[in-house]
């Protein structure tokens, strides 16, 4: 006898006459949801269980019954991871300017989880400029992390111009990585997705980019000392 649940063109003419039953169909886990929404809504008029703030989910949880109560526990706790995941991306998202009094605050307590990205700058230095550019590109990109600059002279005072830019990441106020003056960061040639990548190996970011490849760079001079010695060593000879 031919299986009435397979599907063949003769077992569709069939169900369309309703000389055989209708395919059973898969229960999916919307399907489920889709069940418990429709139970409380046939209760209550109003919002749908995807409208609703956990207060909400709470008071609905008494007009479920015992035979769905598992299936509303699942809901609400993908509702609530939900709602922390959304919380926590938009929780930052920008570059905030502090002084020396907002430090502490800021940085020793920015709270349990928070990376903390701290840009020592200066105004008037082209590095500088080029990397707060590349952090507020980051401060969207990356909402989870908190992402500070603040002056040098404001921030530190008497720290050498030299040492600028400086970059320091922080994890729940303890300093994890620091990139202290230009030589550090790689100059003018500094790229966004290579200062990417360094916040990324510190832990600072949660991004998979891979290593940039930096093209060979010149070296004037360690070439002319090297050109020197030569011409020094010829003068002898002669």
């Amino acid at each position: 006898m031919q299986d009435q649940n397979e599907d063949t063109e003769w077992n569709d003419a069939l169900r369309r006459h309703n000389i055989i039953p209708q395919k059973e169909k898969e229960v999916t886990e919307e399907d489920i949801i889709d069940m418990v929404e429709n139970t409380i809504q046939t209760k209550h008029e109003g919002k749908q269980m995807g409208d609703m703030s956990l207060d909400e989910l709470n008071e609905r949880e008494d007009d479920i019954d015992e035979d769905d109560e598992r299936m509303f526990e699942e809901y609400r706790r993908q509702r609530m991871a939900e709602m922390r995941a959304q919380q926590m991306k938009a929780r930052f998202g920008d570059v905030m300017e502090i002084s020396k009094v907002d430090y502490v605050a800021q940085v020793n307590n920015a709270g349990e989880g928070v990376w903390v990205v701290l840009h020592i700058y200066k105004d008037g230095i082209p590095l500088c400029k080029l990397v707060n550019n590349h952090l507020n590109n980051l401060a969207r990109k990356f909402p989870a992390t908190k992402f500070l600059k603040s002056v040098s002279t404001v921030c530190i005072p008497n720290y050498p111009d030299k040492n600028l830019p400086t970059i320091f990441v922080y994890f729940e106020g303890d300093l994890k990585k620091q990139w202290v003056g230009p030589f550090a960061l790689g100059g003018m040639n500094l790229k966004q997705d290579e200062l990417e990548w360094l916040l990324a190996q510190a832990g600072a970011v949660q991004s998979d980019i891979e290593k940039p490849e930096r093209p060979e760079v010149d070296d004037v001079l360690t070439k002319a000392v090297r050109q020197s010695r030569i011409d020094n060593e010829d003068s002898d000879d002669d």
